[in-house]
């Protein structure tokens, strides 16, 4: 980065805004954009609950005072290393400030956050057309596992069995 100031700092429940508007540039990025859900009053109640553990936590990235970015991510576990594990769900970096190192001060600081808590790995999942981003994460020594695939039931698939 140039003479600016990168900071990252856990987000808040003020910062709710904010978060949402990253998922929403990220969303528009990956031409997801119509199945965004998210509203301010359900980050709020699943980041910053009244009562209870949060589902996820997340981390603001900074270029001064300019908000740059933002990582969301959650525990997991693995049963084969009986170790909890950091899943990141969300990596953004606003387009116009990419190039500067904000997403992997981003990365490198949930991969310390991992470390401190004991986690025995770090995952996420990456578009298979983005390029950019695969290239990125490779750079930083990261493996794309090619004989897994990603399964999911959402919406009525996952309510025919409430």
């Amino acid at each position: 980065m140039s003479a600016t100031t990168l900071s990252i700092r856990p987000a808040t429940a003020g910062d709710v805004p904010l978060i949402l508007a990253f998922i929403r540039d990220l969303a528009i990025y990956e031409k997801l954009l119509p199945t965004v859900e998210a509203t301010e009053e359900k980050l709020r109640a699943t980041l910053f609950p009244a009562a209870g553990t949060p589902a996820a936590e997340c981390v603001l990235a900074f270029s001064g005072v300019t908000p740059a970015g933002f990582a969301l991510f959650f525990a997991n576990y693995s049963t084969f290393l009986a170790k909890p594990g950091l899943y990141l769900e969300d990596l953004f970096v606003k387009p116009e400030l990419r190039g500067r190192g904000i997403g992997k001060a981003l990365l490198v600081h949930l991969a310390r956050l991992a470390n401190q808590r004991g986690c025995g790995r770090m995952e996420w999942s990456v578009l298979d057309w983005n390029q950019p981003a695969i290239e990125f994460y490779e750079s930083l020594g990261a493996q794309r596992l090619h004989e897994w695939t990603i399964c999911r039931l959402t919406g009525a698939a996952l309510a025919q069995y409430a």
